[in-house]
């Protein structure tokens, strides 16, 4: 593919953040480049989207893409504890906001974004890497086709929205361990499920197997399943070594699991360890990460997605003032603010392995209040201040598992 040897913003990826970021530089009138180092469809988890995610996709003109896929439409999330369940339903929360999503097997839905974006005019190259980066001017970035081609553009600003490839903090060093402990997920998608055709058959399962373990049931619209488990070394030592015996192991072990007693695997059982991760800083002169590539928590809450498209409508706002000739400070307007509600998320992430959160989840007393705030730190509204479990979102929840135990 001939690609401009210059324009206004290189986009580094062509998922949900570089499709999103390319769609909202070319809503403002910029010149945007796209290269992909992967074939689009590709598999990739991250398959249950949150409310806030139906906002940032509207603001880039790509809702309407999405809803023409008919992928499956998600209401809440169920949490189950054996005989224990908590229904958290997205139109019973404390912010204003969408009631809704979707389930979406990834190949589809990150091909949908990108097709729209270059429908729009945005060229997209796939199967072009990103070898070398050069900040010392205008940024000047040399990428190398499948046939190993090298060819370099200059632009005036870089996204880098590479996610789990992680582009620019590799080349930059920009990487740092993460302070979460590392974990694990084996996972496969399903078919034969037999869904029971309830309210609940469309949300996401959270399903708890063992202290730090958990379970994830997604459905698509097409019958088929997602289906994993997360845990660190102690739930995966009490588990057969073999993956497909692994999670046949998990399916025969929780009557939760009936439903998928009969389903038959539809590739084999994949494995992501170690996926955790952060960098030194988000931004730098020329350039700015986004998506994965700034900060990946851990899929509990399918918090992925929407920090990638959030972080995306971030940054491509700030930069659109900043192409403007607008001042802008790249260290509170996007670095701080994204700070805010990754910590958020951070804080419901730790207390859902160290126990705290669960107690609160399951506590068949919490009152209506409680249930409303928690929910919309689980529908992604992690920066609506006006709400106690963000704004004090560390205190709350101590505070509230110390009244629920």
């Amino acid at each position: 593919m001939a690609l401009p040897s210059s324009c206004d913003v290189l986009v580094i990826g062509a998922g949900p953040a570089g499709s999103t970021s390319a769609a909202l530089l070319q809503q403002a009138g910029y010149s945007a480049v796209v290269v992909e180092k992967q074939k689009f469809p590709r598999f990739v988890i991250g398959e249950s989207l949150l409310p806030h995610c139906m906002d940032l996709l509207d603001e880039a003109k790509l809702l309407d893409a999405v809803r023409a896929r008919n992928f499956i439409v998600k209401r809440g999330a169920l949490f189950l504890r054996g005989d224990e369940r908590a229904d958290f339903n997205f139109a019973e929360q404390f912010t204003k906001g969408w009631d809704h999503t979707w389930q979406v097997p990834r190949a589809d839905f990150d091909k949908t974004l990108a097709d729209a974006v270059e429908a729009r005019g945005v060229p997209i190259a796939y199967e072009h890497e990103v070898i070398a980066a050069d900040f010392s001017g205008a940024p000047k970035v040399t990428i190398a086709d499948a046939r190993g081609k090298q060819q370099t553009i200059t632009s005036r600003f870089v996204i880098d929205a590479s996610g789990y490839g992680r582009v620019l903090p590799r080349l930059l060093d920009l990487e740092v361990p993460s302070t979460l402990p590392p974990r694990k997920a084996v996972f496969t998608h399903l078919r034969g499920d037999k869904r029971d055709g309830g309210p609940e058959q469309n949300r996401i399962w959270i399903v708890t197997v063992a202290p730090g373990g958990w379970v994830w049931i997604i459905p698509f619209s097409d019958g088929t399943t997602s289906f994993g488990i997360v845990g660190g070394p102690e739930v995966f030592a009490n588990l057969p070594t073999d993956h497909v015996e692994c999670l046949r192991t998990l399916i025969a072990s929780d009557k939760n699991f009936n439903r998928l007693r009969e389903t038959e695997f539809i590739f084999e059982p994949r494995v992501i360890g170690g996926y955790s991760c952060s960098v030194k800083q988000l931004h730098g002169p020329g350039y700015c990460l986004v998506g994965n590539a700034t900060e990946f928590l851990d899929p509990v809450f399918s918090s992925g997605v929407t920090l990638a498209l959030e972080s995306a409508n971030r940054a491509s706002n700030t930069l659109i003032r900043q192409l403007r000739g607008e001042a802008v400070d790249w260290a509170v307007d996007y670095a701080s603010y994204m700070a805010r509600g990754i910590d958020v998320f951070r804080t419901f992430v730790m207390a859902w392995y160290e126990g705290t959160l669960p107690k609160i989840i399951f506590q068949p007393r919490s009152s209506d209040s409680i249930r409303r705030m928690i929910c919309s730190v689980l529908a992604g509204y992690v920066w609506d201040e006006s709400n106690p479990f963000v704004a004090q979102h560390q205190r709350k929840v101590a505070q509230v598992a110390r009244l629920e135990a």
